[in-house]
Protein backbone atom coordinates (compact mmCIF):
# COMPACT_ATOMS: atom_id res chain seq x y z
CA UNK A 1 0.00 0.00 0.00
CA UNK A 2 1.42 3.28 -1.02
CA UNK A 3 2.80 5.56 2.25
CA UNK A 4 1.13 9.09 3.09
CA UNK A 5 4.25 11.21 1.72
CA UNK A 6 2.46 14.15 4.16
CA UNK A 7 3.56 12.36 6.90
CA UNK A 8 6.93 11.22 6.20
CA UNK A 9 9.94 12.54 8.14
CA UNK A 10 11.43 15.13 6.50
CA UNK A 11 14.73 13.88 5.14
CA UNK A 12 15.95 16.93 4.13
CA UNK A 13 16.35 18.07 7.77
CA UNK A 14 18.39 15.19 9.73
CA UNK A 15 20.52 16.54 12.63
CA UNK A 16 20.11 20.01 11.84
CA UNK A 17 21.89 20.23 8.85
CA UNK A 18 20.47 20.00 4.88
CA UNK A 19 20.09 16.76 3.56
CA UNK A 20 21.29 16.24 0.18
CA UNK A 21 18.06 14.66 -0.71
CA UNK A 22 14.65 16.47 -0.39
CA UNK A 23 11.81 13.44 -0.07
CA UNK A 24 8.82 15.60 -0.65
CA UNK A 25 7.82 19.06 -2.23
CA UNK A 26 5.14 22.04 -2.26
CA UNK A 27 3.01 22.54 -4.81
CA UNK A 28 0.21 25.00 -5.58
CA UNK A 29 -2.79 23.34 -6.90
CA UNK A 30 -6.78 24.40 -7.81
CA UNK A 31 -9.50 21.80 -6.42
CA UNK A 32 -13.11 21.66 -7.65
CA UNK A 33 -15.23 23.30 -4.86
CA UNK A 34 -18.21 21.49 -3.71
CA UNK A 35 -20.67 23.83 -4.61
CA UNK A 36 -19.99 24.44 -8.11
CA UNK A 37 -19.52 20.51 -8.69
CA UNK A 38 -23.21 20.42 -7.65
CA UNK A 39 -24.79 23.26 -9.72
CA UNK A 40 -26.79 21.76 -12.37
CA UNK A 41 -26.73 24.99 -14.04
CA UNK A 42 -22.10 25.00 -14.12
CA UNK A 43 -22.19 28.13 -12.23
CA UNK A 44 -18.51 29.16 -10.94
CA UNK A 45 -20.23 30.09 -7.42
CA UNK A 46 -17.19 30.71 -5.64
CA UNK A 47 -15.88 33.03 -7.92
CA UNK A 48 -18.84 35.14 -8.12
CA UNK A 49 -19.26 35.13 -4.26
CA UNK A 50 -14.92 35.74 -4.30
CA UNK A 51 -16.08 38.94 -6.56
CA UNK A 52 -19.50 40.01 -4.46
CA UNK A 53 -16.99 39.95 -1.03
CA UNK A 54 -14.35 42.36 -3.03
CA UNK A 55 -17.17 44.72 -3.61
CA UNK A 56 -17.26 43.99 -7.05
CA UNK A 57 -21.20 43.48 -7.88
CA UNK A 58 -21.15 43.66 -11.69
CA UNK A 59 -18.11 41.88 -12.23
CA UNK A 60 -19.94 39.36 -9.95
CA UNK A 61 -23.35 39.03 -11.69
CA UNK A 62 -21.31 38.97 -15.41
CA UNK A 63 -18.98 35.79 -13.94
CA UNK A 64 -22.42 33.99 -12.55
CA UNK A 65 -24.17 35.05 -16.41
CA UNK A 66 -21.68 33.28 -18.09
CA UNK A 67 -23.36 29.80 -17.05
CA UNK A 68 -26.82 31.20 -15.99
CA UNK A 69 -29.04 34.47 -17.48
CA UNK A 70 -31.60 34.04 -14.51
CA UNK A 71 -29.93 34.73 -11.20
CA UNK A 72 -33.30 36.83 -10.15
CA UNK A 73 -35.10 33.69 -10.83
CA UNK A 74 -32.76 31.05 -9.69
CA UNK A 75 -32.87 32.98 -6.53
CA UNK A 76 -35.72 32.12 -5.63
CA UNK A 77 -37.25 29.15 -7.64
CA UNK A 78 -34.47 27.20 -7.13
CA UNK A 79 -33.41 24.15 -4.61
CA UNK A 80 -29.56 25.00 -4.04
CA UNK A 81 -28.06 21.68 -4.13
CA UNK A 82 -25.02 23.77 -3.78
CA UNK A 83 -25.76 24.56 -0.33
CA UNK A 84 -26.67 20.98 0.76
CA UNK A 85 -22.66 19.82 -0.52
CA UNK A 86 -21.30 23.39 0.98
CA UNK A 87 -18.63 22.30 3.16
CA UNK A 88 -19.60 25.10 5.74
CA UNK A 89 -22.66 22.67 6.37
CA UNK A 90 -20.06 21.16 8.85
CA UNK A 91 -19.47 24.34 10.95
CA UNK A 92 -22.35 26.83 11.63
CA UNK A 93 -24.76 26.31 8.47
CA UNK A 94 -23.98 26.32 4.37
CA UNK A 95 -23.58 29.89 3.21
CA UNK A 96 -26.68 31.03 1.79
CA UNK A 97 -25.76 30.95 -1.83
CA UNK A 98 -29.22 31.35 -3.23
CA UNK A 99 -29.69 34.91 -1.65
CA UNK A 100 -26.61 35.84 -2.60
CA UNK A 101 -27.49 35.32 -6.04
CA UNK A 102 -30.86 37.05 -5.79
CA UNK A 103 -29.64 40.04 -4.32
CA UNK A 104 -26.99 39.84 -7.45
CA UNK A 105 -29.97 39.54 -9.89
CA UNK A 106 -31.98 42.08 -8.15
CA UNK A 107 -29.32 44.71 -8.57
CA UNK A 108 -28.97 44.00 -12.08
CA UNK A 109 -32.67 44.59 -12.02
CA UNK A 110 -32.23 47.94 -10.20
CA UNK A 111 -29.37 49.09 -12.19
CA UNK A 112 -30.03 48.18 -15.43
CA UNK A 113 -27.04 46.10 -16.54
CA UNK A 114 -27.46 44.54 -20.01
CA UNK A 115 -25.90 41.30 -21.59
CA UNK A 116 -22.61 42.60 -23.87
CA UNK A 117 -23.94 42.05 -27.87
CA UNK A 118 -21.54 38.92 -29.43
CA UNK A 119 -18.75 41.06 -31.36
CA UNK A 120 -19.34 38.76 -34.62
CA UNK A 121 -21.89 36.70 -36.48
CA UNK A 122 -21.66 33.00 -37.12
CA UNK A 123 -24.29 33.08 -39.89
CA UNK A 124 -25.98 30.13 -38.74
CA UNK A 125 -29.75 30.02 -37.77
CA UNK A 126 -30.58 28.10 -35.19
CA UNK A 127 -34.57 27.36 -34.26
CA UNK A 128 -35.51 27.05 -30.26
CA UNK A 129 -38.56 24.97 -29.35
CA UNK A 130 -40.38 26.18 -25.86
CA UNK A 131 -39.63 29.59 -24.05
CA UNK A 132 -39.25 27.41 -20.84
CA UNK A 133 -35.70 27.70 -19.04
CA UNK A 134 -33.79 25.19 -20.92
CA UNK A 135 -35.02 26.97 -24.12
CA UNK A 136 -34.40 30.25 -22.97
CA UNK A 137 -30.53 29.51 -21.62
CA UNK A 138 -30.25 27.45 -24.98
CA UNK A 139 -31.14 30.76 -26.91
CA UNK A 140 -28.81 33.23 -24.75
CA UNK A 141 -25.92 30.99 -25.37
CA UNK A 142 -26.14 30.31 -28.88
CA UNK A 143 -26.74 33.96 -29.30
CA UNK A 144 -23.72 34.68 -27.73
CA UNK A 145 -22.15 32.23 -29.54
CA UNK A 146 -22.86 34.80 -32.68
CA UNK A 147 -25.49 32.73 -34.10
CA UNK A 148 -29.26 33.75 -35.21
CA UNK A 149 -31.80 32.13 -32.66
CA UNK A 150 -35.54 32.46 -32.93
CA UNK A 151 -37.78 30.75 -29.75
CA UNK A 152 -40.80 29.49 -31.04
CA UNK A 153 -43.27 28.80 -28.15
CA UNK A 154 -46.86 27.90 -27.96
CA UNK A 155 -48.19 30.28 -24.66
CA UNK A 156 -49.12 33.96 -25.16
CA UNK A 157 -45.87 34.66 -23.22
CA UNK A 158 -42.48 32.96 -22.83
CA UNK A 159 -41.50 31.91 -19.40
CA UNK A 160 -43.16 28.00 -19.42
CA UNK A 161 -43.52 26.79 -16.38
CA UNK A 162 -41.55 29.76 -14.63
CA UNK A 163 -44.35 31.86 -15.49
CA UNK A 164 -47.29 29.05 -15.55
CA UNK A 165 -46.56 27.15 -13.22
CA UNK A 166 -44.69 28.63 -10.15
CA UNK A 167 -47.02 31.22 -8.48
CA UNK A 168 -46.33 34.37 -7.94
CA UNK A 169 -45.66 33.98 -4.63
CA UNK A 170 -42.68 32.74 -5.41
CA UNK A 171 -41.25 34.29 -8.67
CA UNK A 172 -43.00 38.11 -8.95
CA UNK A 173 -43.98 38.69 -12.48
CA UNK A 174 -41.96 41.47 -13.01
CA UNK A 175 -38.82 39.38 -12.24
CA UNK A 176 -39.05 36.88 -14.45
CA UNK A 177 -40.13 39.88 -17.51
CA UNK A 178 -36.87 42.07 -16.71
CA UNK A 179 -34.63 38.75 -17.35
CA UNK A 180 -36.43 37.50 -20.17
CA UNK A 181 -36.44 40.67 -21.75
CA UNK A 182 -32.63 40.93 -21.35
CA UNK A 183 -33.08 37.87 -23.25
CA UNK A 184 -35.01 40.06 -25.99
CA UNK A 185 -32.30 42.94 -25.84
CA UNK A 186 -29.38 40.57 -26.41
CA UNK A 187 -31.05 39.78 -29.92
CA UNK A 188 -33.23 36.77 -29.18
CA UNK A 189 -36.27 36.36 -31.30
CA UNK A 190 -39.24 35.15 -29.64
CA UNK A 191 -42.92 33.74 -31.52
CA UNK A 192 -45.21 33.27 -29.12
CA UNK A 193 -48.71 31.40 -29.97
CA UNK A 194 -47.16 29.23 -31.89
CA UNK A 195 -47.66 25.68 -32.18
CA UNK A 196 -45.19 23.45 -33.99
CA UNK A 197 -46.55 21.05 -36.58
CA UNK A 198 -43.74 19.35 -38.58
CA UNK A 199 -40.74 20.26 -37.44
CA UNK A 200 -38.61 19.47 -40.24
CA UNK A 201 -40.63 22.11 -42.36
CA UNK A 202 -40.33 24.71 -39.96
CA UNK A 203 -36.52 24.15 -39.83
CA UNK A 204 -36.16 24.14 -43.89
CA UNK A 205 -38.16 27.12 -44.24
CA UNK A 206 -36.85 28.82 -41.91
CA UNK A 207 -33.45 28.24 -42.99
CA UNK A 208 -32.48 26.54 -39.23
CA UNK A 209 -28.95 24.79 -39.41
CA UNK A 210 -29.98 23.28 -36.41
CA UNK A 211 -32.96 23.01 -34.12
CA UNK A 212 -33.42 22.77 -29.93
CA UNK A 213 -36.45 20.81 -28.53
CA UNK A 214 -37.29 22.43 -25.46
CA UNK A 215 -41.16 21.48 -24.94
CA UNK A 216 -41.91 21.71 -21.27
CA UNK A 217 -44.33 19.13 -19.73
CA UNK A 218 -47.33 21.14 -19.28
CA UNK A 219 -49.93 17.86 -19.47
CA UNK A 220 -50.87 16.49 -16.23
CA UNK A 221 -51.31 12.51 -15.57
CA UNK A 222 -54.44 11.36 -15.74
CA UNK A 223 -56.35 8.81 -13.23
CA UNK A 224 -59.65 7.07 -13.83
CA UNK A 225 -61.43 7.84 -10.42
CA UNK A 226 -65.58 7.09 -10.03
CA UNK A 227 -67.20 10.79 -9.49
CA UNK A 228 -70.60 11.62 -9.75
CA UNK A 229 -69.32 15.36 -10.83
CA UNK A 230 -66.54 16.02 -13.27
CA UNK A 231 -66.66 19.57 -12.25
CA UNK A 232 -65.71 18.65 -8.97
CA UNK A 233 -62.19 17.35 -10.66
CA UNK A 234 -59.36 19.29 -12.36
CA UNK A 235 -55.87 18.61 -12.47
CA UNK A 236 -52.75 20.23 -11.08
CA UNK A 237 -51.65 21.99 -14.21
CA UNK A 238 -54.19 23.46 -15.72
CA UNK A 239 -55.61 25.03 -12.08
CA UNK A 240 -52.53 26.91 -11.68
CA UNK A 241 -52.11 27.70 -15.33
CA UNK A 242 -55.65 29.45 -14.79
CA UNK A 243 -54.48 31.30 -11.95
CA UNK A 244 -50.92 32.69 -13.05
CA UNK A 245 -52.95 34.08 -15.83
CA UNK A 246 -55.49 35.80 -13.85
CA UNK A 247 -58.32 33.41 -13.42
CA UNK A 248 -60.00 32.99 -10.16
CA UNK A 249 -61.69 29.80 -10.31
CA UNK A 250 -64.23 28.99 -7.60
CA UNK A 251 -63.29 25.85 -5.85
CA UNK A 252 -65.28 26.17 -2.58
CA UNK A 253 -64.12 26.16 1.08
CA UNK A 254 -62.69 22.23 1.24
CA UNK A 255 -60.05 21.26 -1.46
CA UNK A 256 -57.82 18.29 -1.65
CA UNK A 257 -55.09 17.58 -3.38
CA UNK A 258 -53.96 14.26 -4.76
CA UNK A 259 -50.86 14.00 -5.16
CA UNK A 260 -47.00 14.21 -3.13
CA UNK A 261 -44.90 16.41 -5.50
CA UNK A 262 -43.58 20.34 -5.50
CA UNK A 263 -46.78 21.14 -7.98
CA UNK A 264 -49.04 19.48 -4.96
CA UNK A 265 -47.48 21.58 -2.67
CA UNK A 266 -48.06 25.03 -4.84
CA UNK A 267 -51.26 24.02 -5.46
CA UNK A 268 -52.43 23.42 -1.78
CA UNK A 269 -50.60 26.80 -1.20
CA UNK A 270 -52.44 28.24 -4.08
CA UNK A 271 -56.12 27.33 -3.11
CA UNK A 272 -55.58 28.60 0.34
CA UNK A 273 -54.83 32.39 -1.35
CA UNK A 274 -57.93 31.46 -3.41
CA UNK A 275 -60.05 31.40 0.07
CA UNK A 276 -60.19 27.91 0.99
CA UNK A 277 -60.72 27.35 4.96
CA UNK A 278 -59.31 23.56 4.59
CA UNK A 279 -56.58 22.43 1.93
CA UNK A 280 -55.80 18.88 2.45
CA UNK A 281 -52.88 16.97 0.78
CA UNK A 282 -53.62 13.50 -0.17
CA UNK A 283 -50.69 11.21 -0.54
CA UNK A 284 -50.47 7.60 -1.41
CA UNK A 285 -47.14 6.51 0.80
CA UNK A 286 -45.53 8.12 3.94
CA UNK A 287 -43.74 11.47 4.66
CA UNK A 288 -40.50 9.89 4.44
CA UNK A 289 -40.87 8.83 0.39
CA UNK A 290 -43.12 12.01 -0.61
CA UNK A 291 -41.13 13.60 -3.59
CA UNK A 292 -41.68 17.47 -2.64
CA UNK A 293 -38.57 18.96 -1.33
CA UNK A 294 -38.58 19.61 2.18
CA UNK A 295 -38.86 23.99 1.65
CA UNK A 296 -41.94 23.54 -0.11
CA UNK A 297 -43.98 20.69 1.96
CA UNK A 298 -42.63 23.04 5.37
CA UNK A 299 -44.16 26.50 3.09
CA UNK A 300 -47.11 24.53 3.07
CA UNK A 301 -47.56 23.07 6.60
CA UNK A 302 -46.99 26.70 8.02
CA UNK A 303 -49.77 27.85 5.74
CA UNK A 304 -52.52 25.56 7.48
CA UNK A 305 -52.12 22.50 4.34
CA UNK A 306 -52.68 19.42 5.72
CA UNK A 307 -51.11 16.51 5.03
CA UNK A 308 -53.33 13.00 4.84
CA UNK A 309 -50.21 9.82 4.64
CA UNK A 310 -50.99 6.52 3.36
CA UNK A 311 -54.40 7.56 1.51
CA UNK A 312 -55.18 7.01 -2.06
CA UNK A 313 -58.83 8.05 -3.64
CA UNK A 314 -61.11 5.39 -4.32
CA UNK A 315 -64.00 7.75 -5.55
CA UNK A 316 -65.06 11.61 -5.70
CA UNK A 317 -68.74 11.68 -4.66
CA UNK A 318 -70.85 14.93 -3.61
CA UNK A 319 -69.68 17.10 -1.23
CA UNK A 320 -66.89 14.62 -0.14
CA UNK A 321 -64.52 11.71 -1.13
CA UNK A 322 -63.21 7.90 -0.14
CA UNK A 323 -59.98 6.82 0.61
CA UNK A 324 -58.67 3.69 0.85
CA UNK A 325 -56.00 3.40 3.73
CA UNK A 326 -52.48 2.18 2.75
CA UNK A 327 -49.48 0.07 4.30
CA UNK A 328 -46.50 -0.07 3.45
CA UNK A 329 -45.01 -3.84 2.65
CA UNK A 330 -41.83 -5.27 3.06
CA UNK A 331 -40.35 -4.23 -0.15
CA UNK A 332 -41.25 -0.56 0.95
CA UNK A 333 -44.39 -0.14 -1.26
CA UNK A 334 -47.87 1.08 -0.89
CA UNK A 335 -50.41 -1.90 -0.78
CA UNK A 336 -54.47 -1.37 0.84
CA UNK A 337 -55.58 -2.35 3.04
CA UNK A 338 -59.24 -2.28 2.44
CA UNK A 339 -60.33 0.10 5.13
CA UNK A 340 -61.69 3.18 4.08
CA UNK A 341 -62.64 6.61 5.20
CA UNK A 342 -64.67 9.81 4.54
CA UNK A 343 -63.37 13.08 3.82
CA UNK A 344 -65.07 16.26 2.91
CA UNK A 345 -63.91 18.43 -0.33
CA UNK A 346 -65.97 20.33 -2.79
CA UNK A 347 -62.61 20.49 -5.09
CA UNK A 348 -60.21 17.81 -5.93
CA UNK A 349 -57.26 18.47 -7.32
CA UNK A 350 -55.12 15.90 -9.36
CA UNK A 351 -51.38 16.02 -8.81
CA UNK A 352 -49.98 13.12 -9.71
CA UNK A 353 -46.98 14.24 -12.23
CA UNK A 354 -46.77 15.60 -16.06
CA UNK A 355 -46.30 14.07 -19.22
CA UNK A 356 -44.53 16.34 -22.72
CA UNK A 357 -46.81 16.65 -25.79
CA UNK A 358 -44.17 14.79 -28.14
CA UNK A 359 -46.68 13.85 -30.72
CA UNK A 360 -44.98 16.44 -33.68
CA UNK A 361 -41.44 14.89 -32.90
CA UNK A 362 -43.12 11.12 -33.39
CA UNK A 363 -43.64 11.86 -36.89
CA UNK A 364 -40.42 13.05 -37.54
CA UNK A 365 -38.61 9.69 -39.22
CA UNK A 366 -35.63 7.46 -36.99
CA UNK A 367 -36.70 9.65 -34.20
CA UNK A 368 -36.51 7.45 -31.34
CA UNK A 369 -38.56 7.85 -27.17
CA UNK A 370 -38.65 6.24 -23.99
CA UNK A 371 -42.44 6.82 -23.14
CA UNK A 372 -43.13 10.51 -23.36
CA UNK A 373 -39.43 11.80 -23.64
CA UNK A 374 -37.22 11.64 -26.68
CA UNK A 375 -34.19 9.64 -26.61
CA UNK A 376 -30.87 11.92 -26.73
CA UNK A 377 -26.76 11.74 -26.43
CA UNK A 378 -26.15 12.18 -22.48
CA UNK A 379 -22.91 14.13 -23.64
CA UNK A 380 -24.82 16.18 -26.71
CA UNK A 381 -28.03 16.37 -26.45
CA UNK A 382 -28.42 15.42 -29.69
CA UNK A 383 -31.63 13.33 -30.39
CA UNK A 384 -31.28 10.14 -33.46
CA UNK A 385 -31.91 12.59 -36.00
CA UNK A 386 -28.85 14.29 -36.97
CA UNK A 387 -29.13 18.30 -36.44
CA UNK A 388 -32.20 18.03 -33.75
CA UNK A 389 -31.14 18.69 -29.77
CA UNK A 390 -33.48 18.42 -27.02
CA UNK A 391 -33.74 18.95 -23.44
CA UNK A 392 -35.35 19.84 -20.21
CA UNK A 393 -38.23 18.49 -19.58
CA UNK A 394 -38.38 16.94 -23.06
CA UNK A 395 -34.99 14.31 -22.22
CA UNK A 396 -35.12 12.19 -18.95
CA UNK A 397 -34.16 14.35 -15.89
CA UNK A 398 -35.07 15.57 -12.96
CA UNK A 399 -37.25 18.73 -14.00
CA UNK A 400 -36.56 21.95 -12.40
CA UNK A 401 -35.26 25.21 -13.86
CA UNK A 402 -32.27 24.96 -12.79
CA UNK A 403 -31.80 21.35 -14.58
CA UNK A 404 -33.72 22.65 -17.33
CA UNK A 405 -30.70 25.77 -18.06
CA UNK A 406 -28.07 23.42 -17.67
CA UNK A 407 -29.54 21.27 -20.15
CA UNK A 408 -29.57 24.54 -21.94
CA UNK A 409 -26.44 25.54 -21.57
CA UNK A 410 -25.22 22.19 -22.66
CA UNK A 411 -26.95 22.30 -25.83
CA UNK A 412 -26.04 25.33 -26.95
CA UNK A 413 -22.24 24.57 -26.73
CA UNK A 414 -22.76 21.02 -28.54
CA UNK A 415 -24.96 23.12 -31.36
CA UNK A 416 -21.96 25.55 -31.38
CA UNK A 417 -19.59 22.28 -31.62
CA UNK A 418 -21.89 21.06 -34.41
CA UNK A 419 -22.27 23.73 -36.77
CA UNK A 420 -18.43 24.47 -36.38
CA UNK A 421 -17.38 20.89 -37.11
CA UNK A 422 -15.69 19.92 -34.70
CA UNK A 423 -15.72 17.83 -31.82
CA UNK A 424 -16.99 19.03 -28.65
CA UNK A 425 -16.80 16.86 -25.32
CA UNK A 426 -16.38 17.89 -21.57
CA UNK A 427 -13.07 19.18 -20.38
CA UNK A 428 -11.67 16.80 -17.12
CA UNK A 429 -12.47 18.12 -13.31
CA UNK A 430 -10.22 19.08 -10.98
CA UNK A 431 -10.53 16.67 -7.75
CA UNK A 432 -12.96 18.03 -5.22
CA UNK A 433 -12.25 19.82 -2.27
CA UNK A 434 -13.94 18.04 0.06
CA UNK A 435 -14.33 18.61 3.89
CA UNK A 436 -11.82 16.95 5.58
CA UNK A 437 -9.04 18.36 3.05
CA UNK A 438 -9.41 21.38 4.45
CA UNK A 439 -7.85 23.29 7.52
CA UNK A 440 -10.36 25.13 8.88
CA UNK A 441 -8.61 27.36 11.77
CA UNK A 442 -8.53 30.02 9.79
CA UNK A 443 -12.18 30.70 9.68
CA UNK A 444 -14.34 31.90 12.80
CA UNK A 445 -17.89 31.26 13.70
CA UNK A 446 -20.12 33.77 11.42
CA UNK A 447 -23.87 32.30 11.14
CA UNK A 448 -26.01 31.94 8.09
CA UNK A 449 -28.00 35.24 7.20
CA UNK A 450 -31.58 34.30 7.40
CA UNK A 451 -33.64 36.11 4.74
CA UNK A 452 -37.27 37.87 6.40
CA UNK A 453 -40.12 36.30 5.28
CA UNK A 454 -43.97 37.48 5.39
CA UNK A 455 -46.48 36.28 8.35
CA UNK A 456 -49.01 33.67 7.74
CA UNK A 457 -51.51 35.69 7.80
CA UNK A 458 -50.07 38.51 5.49
CA UNK A 459 -48.86 35.66 2.85
CA UNK A 460 -52.44 34.26 2.51
CA UNK A 461 -54.13 37.76 2.33
CA UNK A 462 -52.69 37.92 -1.59
CA UNK A 463 -49.80 36.84 -3.78
CA UNK A 464 -47.20 39.10 -2.60
CA UNK A 465 -43.93 37.41 -2.58
CA UNK A 466 -43.63 35.48 0.87
CA UNK A 467 -39.36 35.64 0.68
CA UNK A 468 -37.53 39.20 0.98
CA UNK A 469 -34.17 39.72 -0.29
CA UNK A 470 -30.69 40.77 1.69
CA UNK A 471 -29.46 44.08 2.43
CA UNK A 472 -26.00 45.69 0.79
CA UNK A 473 -24.31 44.64 4.28
CA UNK A 474 -26.29 41.41 4.33
CA UNK A 475 -25.11 40.31 0.91
CA UNK A 476 -21.38 40.79 1.66
CA UNK A 477 -21.08 39.20 4.71
CA UNK A 478 -22.73 36.01 3.67
CA UNK A 479 -20.46 36.26 0.60
CA UNK A 480 -17.33 36.61 3.12
CA UNK A 481 -18.61 33.00 4.89
CA UNK A 482 -17.62 31.00 1.50
CA UNK A 483 -14.30 29.05 2.78
CA UNK A 484 -12.68 28.97 -1.05
CA UNK A 485 -12.32 25.64 -0.37
CA UNK A 486 -10.00 24.13 -3.25
CA UNK A 487 -8.36 27.76 -4.51
CA UNK A 488 -5.68 29.79 -3.00
CA UNK A 489 -7.30 33.27 -1.71
CA UNK A 490 -4.27 35.03 -0.93
CA UNK A 491 -3.97 34.23 2.96
CA UNK A 492 -0.18 34.94 3.37
CA UNK A 493 -0.52 31.74 5.61
CA UNK A 494 1.92 29.68 3.29
CA UNK A 495 4.24 33.28 3.24
CA UNK A 496 3.87 33.56 6.99
CA UNK A 497 4.54 30.53 7.99
CA UNK A 498 7.83 29.34 5.46
CA UNK A 499 11.12 29.04 7.31
CA UNK A 500 13.43 29.34 4.73
CA UNK A 501 11.52 32.12 2.90
CA UNK A 502 10.86 29.77 0.24
CA UNK A 503 7.40 31.35 -0.53
CA UNK A 504 7.34 34.03 -2.98
CA UNK A 505 4.33 36.37 -3.54
CA UNK A 506 3.58 37.42 -7.19
CA UNK A 507 1.19 40.32 -6.29
CA UNK A 508 -2.76 40.67 -6.14
CA UNK A 509 -4.38 38.29 -7.56
CA UNK A 510 -1.22 36.12 -9.09
CA UNK A 511 -0.91 34.23 -5.55
CA UNK A 512 2.57 32.95 -4.86
CA UNK A 513 5.22 30.51 -5.79
CA UNK A 514 7.86 28.22 -4.41
CA UNK A 515 11.53 28.59 -4.98
CA UNK A 516 12.61 24.81 -4.98
CA UNK A 517 16.58 26.34 -4.15
CA UNK A 518 15.38 27.36 -0.68
CA UNK A 519 12.46 25.10 0.04
CA UNK A 520 13.21 21.59 2.33
CA UNK A 521 10.02 20.13 2.01
CA UNK A 522 9.29 20.73 5.77
CA UNK A 523 5.47 20.72 4.61
CA UNK A 524 4.49 23.41 7.08
CA UNK A 525 2.90 25.46 4.03
CA UNK A 526 1.05 22.44 3.46
CA UNK A 527 -0.89 22.34 7.00
CA UNK A 528 -1.74 25.42 7.72
CA UNK A 529 -3.17 26.25 4.13
CA UNK A 530 -6.82 26.70 5.42
CA UNK A 531 -8.10 25.79 1.86
CA UNK A 532 -5.89 22.91 0.92
CA UNK A 533 -4.60 24.99 -2.22
CA UNK A 534 -1.36 23.28 -1.50
CA UNK A 535 -0.59 19.82 -2.09
CA UNK A 536 2.79 17.55 -0.81
CA UNK A 537 4.10 15.60 -3.99
CA UNK A 538 6.96 13.18 -3.57
CA UNK A 539 10.48 14.43 -4.88
CA UNK A 540 11.31 12.56 -8.14
CA UNK A 541 14.42 10.94 -8.51
CA UNK A 542 17.11 11.94 -10.02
Amino acid sequence: MAKDITKLPNLSNVGGRVAPVRARMPLYLDLLPPCNNACPAGENIQEWLRLVKAGEEEAAWRELTKNNPFPAVHGRVCYHPCEAACNRVELDGAVSIHSVERYLGDLAIERGWQFEKPRYSSGQRVLVIGAGPSGLSAAYHLVRGGHEVEIRDSSELPGGMMRYGIPEYRLPRDILDAEIERLRNLGVKFTQNYTVKDLLADQAEGGFAATFVAIGAHLSKRVDIPNQDASKIMDAVTFLRSVASGDRPDIGEKVAVYGGGNTAMDAARVARRLGAKESLIIYRRTEEQMPAHEDEKQGAESEGVKMNWLRTIQSVDEGDLTVEIMEIDENGKARGTGKFEKLEADTVILALGQETDSNFLRRIPGMEFDHDVVKVNPLTLMTTVPGVFAGGDAVPSDRTVTVGVGHGKKAARAIDAWLNHVEGGQRPKHDLASFGKLHLWYFGDVRQTSQPELSTAERLADFNEIVKGLTDFEAHTEASRCLSCGNCFECDGCLGACPEDAVIKLGKGLRYRFDYEKCTGCATCYEQCPVHAIEMIEEAVQ
